[in-house]
């Protein structure tokens, strides 16, 4: 048995759930530091240029839909699929996923490129910074279509336990992209669109590594093995069908508050662009720490081992919201120098350091929501995972954002995350008390068949 499979099944949970994800935690770090760093290289531009960028970052989620879509369901299949040792099925499900994410893909990237101009506006862009965002747009969509496929390709890989092929991809990736981007926006002169063409570069690196790992993988993805089949693309949406969501509805909310935010000038668009960057820092810890719990809980429920399915539970959730409290309390205590680093508008930093202590406010319940939002996906509760995932973003959020401002001016924007992240918090509590009763009952079933 590899490696790989065997840290799934046995061995100590912790140092399990720390191999399998402390390499993406690096990885997504570097990722979300890389976003902090171009933001700030964009921010020696101007103001404007700034909120040109953040108002074309979102499309980027849709692309990442896509990606997730089809990585975390194709991913969690072949997870119960190496479970019950299905190793041909896992190839075929892997490439499925892997192809037709990338084809998908390429079909939006040209829908956004017909009606880039009508899509920044809807994303909050106005006149004076639309040139810019229209400019940026159309070479950031290209990068989209390769980050979809990337994407795709890493959760498939972290699907067979593999976690540190994909991290070591994204982080030569997001390096490659640090060091070019002052190369292109300064010394070439290329302005915002030398981060774009930045951001494509470090992508095809990233792509060129991953395809070297599938050609040596016991799981491939090759055109020999797509071979898809109506049922089999069931089985991997149901699934990743809630990360579509999740994307989708976070695209929406992003729109939404910069389109609330514009209200007060392109200094709010900009303030709200850099603390988004900043609170995926945080975010992306999270969401790689929860890596390792993907793979472990899918293998585990497919090999009916509901003891060690509860042992990962419960150390995700002691790995995350430690991480969380620690990180609300640096930002809390050090919003005011962060800030500091990104331009000389003094209104737009002002308003950047409420944004980012409000939007910490909340952030020590984000890794109960997202462990059990992965849980309810790893065990293929397609359902109760859609309303988990779109809950925080999407339930709560959307409604918070279009209400509120109204009441509450512009403090209404930069205070409707934690209010909504209030209303998730109580819905993942519900959720995981329903779980853990049912685990429990099936497990005590279980234990009854094997004695007789």
């Amino acid at each position: 048995m590899n490696n790989a499979v065997n840290i799934l099944q046995e061995g100590s949970m912790m140092k399990a759930l720390t191999k399998l994800g402390i390499s993406i935690v690096i990885a997504m770090l570097i990722m979300a530091i890389y976003n902090v760093v171009d933001t700030f290289w964009v921010a020696r531009l101007g103001t404007l240029p700034v909120a040109a960028v953040s108002v074309v970052f979102p499309l980027s989620l849709l692309f990442l839909g896509i990606g997730l879509m089809f990585g975390v369901g194709g991913g969690v299949y072949i997870s119960r699929l190496l479970g019950a040792k299905q190793i041909v099925k896992a190839g075929q499900v892997a490439s499925v996923s892997v192809i037709t994410s990338v084809i998908l893909a390429a079909l939006i990237a040209l829908v956004c490129t017909a009606f880039l101009p009508d899509i920044l506006l809807f994303m909050g862009a106005n006149t004076g910074m639309m040139h810019l965002a229209e400019a940026y747009g159309r070479l950031f969509v290209i990068s989209c279509v390769i980050g979809t496929l990337n994407v795709s390709m890493s959760n498939i890989i972290v699907s067979q336990g593999a976690s540190k092929t994909s991290a070591s991809a994204m982080i030569i990736g997001s390096v490659i992209n640090i060091a070019l981007d002052p190369l292109f926006i300064y010394t070439f002169d290329w302005g915002v669109e030398g981060a774009a063409w930045a951001t494509i570069l470090s992508r095809i690196i990233t792509t060129i590594i991953y395809l070297r790992f599938f050609m040596k993988a016991e799981v491939k993805v090759s055109f020999t093995l797509f071979v898809p089949t109506i049922r089999m693309y069931l089985d991997i949406i149901k699934i990743g069908i809630s990360m579509l969501c999740l994307q989708l509805l976070q695209t929406l909310s992003i729109s939404l508050l910069q389109r609330a935010a514009v209200k007060y000038g392109a200094e709010a668009v900009a303030a709200v662009g850099i603390v988004l960057k900043i609170v995926t820092l945080g975010t992306n810890v999270v969401f790689g720490l929860v890596k390792g719990l993907q793979p472990m809980a899918g293998y585990n429920y497919g090999a009916e081992n509901f003891q060690r399915l509860k042992e990962a539970v419960r150390c995700s959730l002691i790995l995350t919201t430690s991480f969380c409290v620690l990180w609300s309390t640096f930002i809390l205590v050090f919003a005011s120098p962060v800030i500091s680093c990104f331009g000389k508008d003094e209104t737009m930093q002002e308003i950047a350091r409420i944004a980012l202590r409000a939007n910490t406010l909340m952030f020590f319940t984000f890794g109960f929501q997202f462990v059990y939002s992965t849980l309810y996906m790893a065990i293929g509760r397609a359902r109760q995972s859609l309303l988990l995932n779109i809950g925080r973003q999407g339930l709560f959020f959307i409604p918070v954002i279009l209400l509120l401002p109204s009441y509450w001016g512009l403090n209404g924007v930069l205070y409707a995350q934690p209010v909504a992240d209030v209303f998730a918090t109580l819905m993942t509590l519900f959720f995981a008390i329903q779980i853990h009763r049912r685990r429990r009952h099936k497990s005590h079933l279980t234990t009854e068949n094997l004695q007789c």
